[in-house]
């Protein structure tokens, strides 16, 4: 799992209403279904408009 400590934690991801690469608020780690098995991602919001926000991590 991702590091609960929000303050260390950066995560950029693309924010799709603002049209442009954003940190994440209150990013937290999800499992996704997918092809051959569960695949993780960070989930989160957008702090310019509120929008949520995806970003998809590595198999490991």
């Amino acid at each position: 799992m991702a590091d609960t400590d929000k303050d260390t934690v950066k995560v950029t991801a693309y924010c799709v209403k603002c049209r442009k690469k954003q940190e994440m608020k209150d990013a937290k780690e999800v499992q996704m279904k997918g092809k051959g098995g569960p695949r993780r991602a960070l989930k989160g919001v957008c702090p310019v408009c509120g929008t949520g926000m995806f970003r998809i991590l590595g198999k490991a």
